[in-house]
């Protein structure tokens, strides 16, 4: 009887090591598949898009960070919307915005989801035809359905600060600077 029993866990064992090294080479053979799809579609998108590089410096083939760098902004494109506009102030005045600047809510600044940082853009309140052009230095709103949210000077102006909320068209007027060039020196001081 003991027999009969340890032959039947052997079995099992056997049956699960089985599935498993089953299971591994079918993970290992799809995971090639895709790897090479997504490869394959790397290529043609690079191929698609030609780069060229200012004269007298080659191509940087390093990954390029657009957390911390600002982007540059195509002339040919354009960006125009319709939506709710609204404020933001003394709660996040003297913190640190996404740009890494601090907020100041007496500035001419904005917040928006996906426009590059550094842009800057016109905002028209649609109700009375007042407009402003705001640099785009942090993200958000992320409030309800809003497009845009502009710093309480540049709600002042566009004169719909006691409401809270106005109805406005963004336009991008301007590029994103090209970051500033830095130059790394090294020093002996002790920190």
């Amino acid at each position: 009887m003991v027999r009969f029993g340890q032959d039947v866990r052997f079995v099992r064992a056997a049956h699960g090591m089985t599935l498993s090294i089953a299971c591994l080479a079918l993970g290992a053979c799809a995971g090639n598949n895709v790897a090479s799809r997504v490869d394959t579609q790397r290529d043609v998108a690079a191929a698609e898009t030609p780069q060229r590089a200012p004269a007298g410096k080659p191509l940087s083939l390093t990954p390029k960070r657009h957390a911390t760098a600002p982007r540059i902004i195509d002339k040919s494109l354009s960006y125009s919307a319709i939506g709710t506009a609204s404020w933001y102030g003394a709660d996040f005045h003297g913190r640190r915005t996404a740009n890494g600047e601090t907020y100041n809510m007496h500035s001419l600044t904005a917040a928006h989801r996906t426009l590059p940082l550094q842009c800057t853009v016109k905002v028209t309140n649609l109700a009375n035809n007042r407009s402003l052009t705001v640099r785009v230095n942090d993200r958000g709103p992320y409030a309800g359905n809003r497009l845009i949210d502009l710093s309480a000077q540049g709600a002042k102006l566009l004169g719909f600060y006691d409401r809270g909320l106005a109805k406005v068209k963004v336009e991008l007027v301007g590029n994103a600077p090209l970051p500033p060039k830095r130059e790394v020196t090294a020093s002996a001081a002790p920190l």
